[in-house]
Order: C-alpha cells, then structure tokens, then sequence
C-alpha cells in the first residue's frame, strides 16, 4: 500500500522514522507498514479473486448463510508475516490494526469486495480479554475497513459470554467445542435483513466464525461474508 506523502508527512518521518512491521527496516515515504521487500515476499492469497470459492469459503458451506470469504495472505505460525498479528493481538500496536484494515481494502475493493456490505461486525473478544489487551484488534482492522468504505461497524450486536482456552494446539473438534455457545446476539433488529462482514485475525478451521456466524443467522435474514488478515492451510 503506497503512503499519501506531504510536506507535513515527511517532515514527520524525519524526527519519527517509521519502520517495517515485519523485517524492521526503515520506512520510506511513501511506504506503508511494509517495506517494497517485504510486501513483495508476503504469501497473499488469492481469494479475493474467487471469493464465493475458496479453500476458506469452503469451510463454512453448509454452518451458516456464507455469502463470500477472504483473508489477506496464508498465515505461518512464528514465521516472518505472523508477527503484522502477533503485533497487534499482544504488543499493544493498536494503529497497526487500522492500517492492516485499510491495506485489505486495497487489495480486495478492485474486485468489489465490499460493494454490497452493510455493516462491518468485529469477531468480539470478552470484556476480560478486552480489559487485559486494552482493545479489541478485530475492531481496529474494522475500523480501518470502516474508514476507507464507509461501511459502518456493529460493535454491539454480539457479544462473547465466556473466556475460551487458546486453541492453538487444538484438534478441529476441540476448537468446534471450545467455542460451542460462547457467543449471544443482542440487537437482532439492528441487523435484520443485512449482508454482514465479519472480520477475524486468522481463520484456521474456521470454528470461532462459525460459531459467532450461527448466532448472528438467528436475525431474520442475515447474510454473512467474512475476512480475516490471515488464513491458515492445515
């Protein structure tokens, strides 16, 4: 994603150099979060081409009213690229989120993501998590959504009720369990008859959308899309 430079911007970026969030290189002007290097080795998916058939797609067939699916790039644990998420889920890098938002829109907005979306809703984490991290990052990749379509964010339409395990060691079936009932639809009416996006950080087999995607279903005609920074090939 190419960075709006002005005099005030690179005024900015001489007393406050920026860096690469995933090498650590310097930034130049017109760079955002990535360096050309990086940005040029990042494993982007193509799903964005193909969304309504993808592998991603293709794990919510049949679990919930599924319109489209997309992720940015195929994600690696403790690979280089893991570390744009790891950023911004424990070391408080907020503005990170936003900035991963708007670089989704960019990549995807050519193939007309976006263009019958009404609300963007944030995958939601519970009050504890929120408490401990300070922020929700599925919000800010929202947001960051938000501000370069327009596309309002529902931030109060689901809630999480319990704090799950991590289910990074879990086989699909734990994960499926893990999360069983952990989400409650609260404003039904807000979403009623919508085309909903719903944003995650990384879907892996998919089971915490599913089950946030299944309560959101109980609003009288809902669609769902869903897009997430990171996709993960088992």
């Amino acid at each position: 994603m190419k960075r709006k430079t002005s005099l005030l911007s690179d005024l900015l970026d001489l007393i406050s150099p920026r860096w690469c969030a995933i090498c650590g290189t310097r930034l130049d002007a017109e760079e955002s979060l990535l360096c050309a290097r990086c940005e040029k080795e990042l494993p982007v998916t193509p799903f964005c081409e193909s969304p309504y058939d993808n592998w991603m797609a293709r794990l919510f067939w049949g679990q919930f009213p599924i319109e489209k699916a997309s992720a940015w790039f195929f994600f690696i644990p403790h690979a280089a690229p893991s570390h744009l998420i790891y950023d911004i889920k424990y070391h408080d890098q907020k503005e990170q989120g936003e900035l991963i938002g708007q670089i989704m829109v960019e990549r995807h907005q050519p193939y007309g993501f976006f263009d019958d979306i009404d609300a963007i809703v944030p995958l939601p984490i519970t009050k504890k998590r929120n408490w401990m991290r300070g922020y929700n990052q599925s919000y800010q990749v929202a947001r960051g959504i938000s501000m370069e379509t327009g596309i309002p964010v529902y931030n109060d339409v689901v809630e999480r009720t319990h704090f799950t395990k991590s289910q990074t060691h879990q086989t699909a079936m734990e994960r499926r369990i893990n999360v069983r009932d952990a989400f409650q639809l609260v404003k039904a009416e807000k979403i009623k008859g919508k085309h909903l996006l719903l944003i995650d950080d990384v879907v892996t087999t998919g089971a915490t959308i599913i089950s946030c995607a299944q309560e959101l279903a109980k609003a009288e005609g809902v669609r769902i899309s869903v897009l997430s920074i990171g996709y993960t090939k088992e």
